[in-house]
């Protein structure tokens, strides 16, 4: 039995980052012969989306429909999107199913060994976000992740710390393969003096409101790319931050290329692929003081605390006035997110599908 899957069956959705690594591990994995089919499940890809997943070879996109368990109003819908999800993988008859989101795992058989993804969580954002009693609605999604996390074969986690707060949480213990992105090649251009932060502004996690706090008191420029508004409701308001609106990837890598400084005031981040990609464009790195940005760019950022929007504003603003500083931070910036390849994240990635298909194979067909 072969170790490597012919073909995967993977969940993701298109409203935030979790489309972003999907489609950089489909590509990653088409480049080693397998074959995927990705199931879009919640609000379908914008036409760019859907362009971007046609260009990668051996990849076919299917909208599954159904919901998010974010954004599903009970357990029932979720039962019906794992049930077409079922579905799919038997009609296609996949060798793996790799679920980014493990709460549609339930109890029964996929027909193929079954890995999760820990991007986030409910229960691990309103820890970080508003440290008090879960409420009633985040309850039962914790519990059917919990159900979900321990009936997948593998689990993955993007980063040590995440890991370690779902272990703490849910009583797993996650493989830790970090998240990685091949960076875009541009020329060097000059670098303008404003700070830049993307992300999804409306998530209180992303704590864009420390950073309009701080940015009225700042002297310099500070721009936002990415959502106000989110697909259950939730909005932000900004008034001294230049709001961009949702940007295209190749927008956003124009944005990021001559920005000298890049922000993230983040409350909570199992990884941060925005982080990643700032650095990949060579911008120094303002963060929060929080252990996934520790773990990740210790020695190649500066920290902040995530709720002190006056030294926030101190240390943009000095940053923004000492030109040669910020350029070597966005050397070592540039240099540390080497270890976050596209490359290495699929050697890991590969890694846990090949214990996944061992502990599913028959005895003495693992070694074949």
């Amino acid at each position: 039995m072969s170790l490597v899957p012919l073909h995967v069956l993977m969940t993701t959705d298109a409203v935030g980052g979790v489309w972003t690594y999907a489609l950089d591990l489909a590509e990653g994995l088409s480049a080693r012969g397998v074959r995927i089919t990705l199931a879009v499940s919640g609000p379908a890809p914008r036409p760019a989306q859907r362009r971007a997943a046609e260009q990668i070879g051996g990849l076919t996109l299917v909208e599954a429909g159904g919901t998010l368990d974010w954004l599903a109003d009970g357990p029932r819908p979720l039962d019906q999107t794992a049930r077409a999800l079922r579905g799919l993988a038997a009609q296609n008859g996949v060798d793996l199913v790799h679920l980014n989101s493990p709460a549609l795992r339930g109890d029964e058989d996929w027909g193929a060994p079954v890995v999760g993804v820990c991007h986030s969580c409910v229960a691990t954002w309103w820890d970080a976000v508003r440290g008090t009693a879960l409420p009633e609605d985040f309850v039962w999604r914790t519990e059917r992740l919990a159900q979900g996390y321990r009936r997948c074969d593998r689990l993955i986690a993007p980063s040590f710390a995440f890991m370690q707060t779902t272990a703490a949480r849910y009583g797993v213990l996650p493989a830790t393969v970090r998240n990685g992105r091949r960076p875009i090649g541009t020329r060097p251009v000059p670098r303008r003096r404003q700070v830049l932060t993307s992300g999804r502004l409306w998530d209180e996690g992303k704590n864009i409101a420390t950073l309009e706090r701080a940015a009225r008191r700042m002297r310099g420029r500070v721009e936002a790319a990415g959502p106000l508004e989110g697909p259950n409701g939730q909005s932000v308001h900004l008034d001294r931050i230049q709001a961009l609106g949702a940007l295209s990837p190749s927008d956003l890598q124009q944005r990021l290329r001559p920005a000298s400084i890049f922000c993230a005031p983040s409350l909570y981040e199992p990884f941060g692929l925005g982080v990643l990609e700032a650095a990949q464009a060579g911008c120094a790195l303002v963060l929060a003081d929080i252990p996934t940005f520790r773990e990740l760019w210790e020695g190649a950022a500066l920290f902040v605390s995530p709720q002190d929007d006056a030294a926030l504003a101190v240390v943009l603003d000095e940053l923004l006035e000492d030109a040669d500083r910020a350029r070597r931070l966005g050397r070592l910036a540039a240099e540390r997110a080497e270890q976050f390849s596209l490359e290495a994240m699929v050697e890991g990635t590969l890694a846990v599908y090949a214990e996944a298909l061992a502990q599913r194979a028959p005895f003495g067909e693992a070694a074949a």
